[in-house]
């Protein structure tokens, strides 16, 4: 099946979200993941969808041959539980990272999009709770999340030079914590959002109102609903600039907070342990969204309860449904 547009990692959260969009624009799309089709998020028929292994240079070039258009989602990746305890898992993401540009430079790709990380930021200037939002010039002197930060940071540089070397047209995001419905709830990899949804849903099904927080829950964090996401993605993708650019939401809470806002919508009210040993990441980490504002006009529309309320109900659904 000819395909104009590929979208590596499509089998994920963001990625079946940003193939159902371009479907619906009318393009022709080709999905790769590595995962078994079974275990992908959003599967779409409409899209030429291939079970592959990007890592292997091999599979880069099968699956970037004959498109126009990039967007390179594909990583190991999940949640601070995850991110913390799989650093050479994260790192070794870089073998996908590079093959996909090599496979789009040698197949003259003519757009490459390449979905990056706050975590790319140096955590010295995430250690308060009370954090300044981070611009992207921070990125430099760098000192980036350990192993998951690193790659991305090494690929952002990639890109760069993919640019300047050969050509090819590279756009980077840095995403800020990206959340909303179809995405992983459970099984160690999912983030705040949905784990919160998850221990509030669990709490209304069953009527046991303790839940578990990590941390002490005053660490904070803003959160990008995927529709957001997915806008600025494209904004990103259709611009004239490589610099990378954040694509996150201004809106800080702390856990707690978070809690809250996940307490309210269910309309209960649970008894809170803190998991001090848990892990956490950063103390505190927010966007300052000047420079993506400024080059696309571009700001997140949905409120962090607007987002939190159709997440809840979607990950309520899918732990009534797995419990019978």
């Amino acid at each position: 099946m000819h395909a104009e547009v590929l979208v590596a990692g499509g089998g994920g959260f963001i990625g079946g979200h940003l193939v159902a969009r371009l479907l619906a624009e009318g393009r022709s799309v080709r999905s790769v993941d590595v995962k078994p089709l079974d275990e992908w998020h959003q599967l779409h028929p409409a899209a030429d969808n291939v079970v592959a292994d990007l890592s292997l240079l091999d599979s880069a070039m099968s699956a970037t041959r004959g498109v126009g258009e990039v967007y390179m989602l594909a990583a190991d990746m999940g949640g601070m539980g995850f991110i913390e305890n799989n650093k050479a898992a994260c790192m070794l993401s870089v073998l996908t990272s590079t093959h996909m540009l090599q496979a789009a430079r040698a197949h003259d790709v003519e757009r490459y999009f390449y979905s990056s990380s706050a975590c790319v930021y140096p955590a010295g200037l995430q250690d308060t709770a009370c954090v300044t939002a981070l611009r992207e010039d921070d990125a430099y002197p760098a000192m980036p999340e350990d192993g998951y930060g690193w790659e991305k940071l090494f690929t952002e540089r990639m890109c760069r030079h993919f640019l300047e070397d050969f050509g090819l047209e590279t756009r980077v995001a840095r995403y800020h914590n990206v959340y909303g419905p179809e995405g992983t709830w459970d099984g160690g990899r999912e983030k705040a959002p949905a784990a919160v949804c998850r221990k509030v849903a669990l709490a209304v099904i069953t009527g046991d109102h303790r839940l578990e927080i990590w941390g002490d829950g005053h660490q904070t964090r803003s959160f990008t609903y995927i529709d957001d996401c997915l806008d600025g993605t494209d904004l990103v993708m259709r611009g004239s600039s490589p610099d990378p650019v954040n694509i996150g939401s201004a809106e800080l809470v702390s856990i707690n907070q978070l809690v809250d806002i996940v307490e309210q919508i269910a309309g209960v009210s649970c008894e809170r342990t803190h998991l001090l040993d848990a892990p956490l990441g950063v103390r505190g980490r927010n966007s300052d969204n000047t420079v993506v504002t400024e080059r696309y006009g571009w700001a997140p529309t949905t409120s962090l309860y607007d987002g939190l309320e159709s997440t809840y109900a979607w990950v309520h659904d899918q732990l009534k449904r797995s419990m019978g």
